[in-house]
């Protein structure tokens, strides 16, 4: 049995007024999902514990089998894992990303997707700048990392940047986990070197040429998404199964490496709109020839969900259907009689919204050995509508392995 499972971040949604009261799920064209929903089984899953924040990174750690409430520490650490930053024991690292930000307020929180060439000259200035504080890591993009020895620096608490774009920086500063004076003076720290990064970058020749160019200037960073190195059981050893990993996002690449899972490189993998749909396809399909199992994870959706694009949302599910899916359905028969594909999100983030919401989300999955339900199409009220239920969202690989393997 070969098992597939395709996640596309963000994908579920509202319905919005501008698509006569449908979702984005509900109107794009997507023939391949449906065919998994109607051929399969389709349930809620609550990928997000209430106690959370709906960050991928919790969700995705669900999605792949561990109750996040149990195991998670952090999003920095997970992609620390993913760039190759060797974190001690004692080590908090924080996700950095560059942002724009305009008259005080933090207008863009990617600074319009910035290259990693151009971030790397930032993050070599940062370096000189504040080495007795820290260290900075490249990353892709905009997404950056800064780890700092000071273990208590876990404690402290920080706002992701895509949830408060277009809103006053002052009010959403890192605040200390408790209130002894220690705490506070951490908060301080890190909130001054935001701060003084602004005065740093703002000038840098990097953004004076983007700012030549017509582009947004990377002019001030944001530390958020802090914590300790986590501890994760192999995932071999806890389903059975040798897994992979394909996504354009180093946050997901981290939980692989904790996970023992192998990250399969895609060339033009790049976690935005123009990435390789089809290459992804193309490696996965690879990979099953000396795996049992890969994620592929698309980051697309959320990339137009959080630019309030319903236009480039709706093109980016109909690529995962057409490019990702439908390949998968035609060729998965030649690596094994028997396999298993499923589609689904790892959180809602609504266009209205512009950010990440706890909402259960919709799975459809087909297996070759599985039955079917009386679902017809995959979206948001097929989800609710199936005969899975909804469950929490760490129970998704044991629902997998019981539905393939009756």
């Amino acid at each position: 049995m070969k098992y597939v499972v395709v996640i596309g971040d963000g994908m579920a949604d509202y319905p919005l007024e501008e698509l006569k009261g449908k979702t984005p799920l509900q109107t794009a064209q997507i023939p391949n999902m449906d065919y998994i929903a109607s051929n399969g089984v389709n349930g809620l899953l609550k990928t997000i514990p209430d106690s959370m924040e709906p960050g991928s990174d919790v969700a995705n750690m669900s999605i792949m089998g561990y109750d996040p409430r149990k195991y998670y520490t952090g999003r920095g650490p997970m992609e620390a894992a993913s760039i190759g930053a060797e974190l001690g024991d004692g080590d908090v690292a924080f996700r950095c990303n560059f942002i724009y930000q305009e008259d005080g307020l933090l207008s863009n929180f990617n600074a319009d997707h910035i290259s990693t060439e151009e971030s790397s000259e930032l993050v070599e200035t940062l370096n000189q700048s504040f080495y007795e504080y820290g260290k900075f890591y490249l990353g892709v993009s905009y997404r950056n990392l800064f780890v700092s020895e000071d273990r208590q620096m876990a404690s402290l608490e920080a706002v992701p940047p895509h949830d408060i774009v277009g809103e006053p920086i002052k009010e959403h500063l890192i605040q200390s986990g408790d209130e002894s004076p220690a705490s506070r003076e951490r908060a301080k720290l890190i909130n001054r070197i935001m701060d003084e990064s602004r005065e740093i970058l703002q000038n840098h020749p990097v953004n004076l040429k983007r700012m030549e160019e017509g582009k947004k200037p990377a002019n001030m960073i944001w530390l958020w998404g802090q914590g300790l190195k986590p501890q994760l059981d192999p995932f071999v050893d806890r389903y059975g199964l040798k897994g992979a990993t394909i996504t354009g996002v180093d946050l997901i690449k981290g939980l692989g490496v904790y996970m023992g899972l192998t990250n399969v490189h895609v060339p033009g993998a790049t976690g935005y709109y123009d990435t390789d749909y089809c290459g992804k396809a193309k490696y996965a399909l690879k990979s099953l020839e000396d795996h049992d199992l890969v994620f592929i994870h698309v980051e697309a959706p959320d990339e137009a969900a959080h630019a309030g694009d319903v236009g480039e949302k709706i093109k980016a599910i109909e690529r995962i259907d057409d490019r990702i899916l439908g390949k998968l359905l035609d060729k998965l028969p030649e690596y094994d009689d028997d396999y298993f594909l499923s589609i689904l999100p790892d959180h809602p983030t609504p266009i209205t919204l512009k950010t990440h919401i706890k909402d259960p989300v919709p799975y459809a999955m087909y297996s070759t050995k599985g039955v079917s339900d009386d679902v017809t199409s995959y979206d948001e009220l097929g989800g609710k509508q199936g005969s899975q239920g909804l469950r929490d969202g760490y129970r998704f690989m044991d629902n997998l392995l019981e539905y393939s393997n009756p």
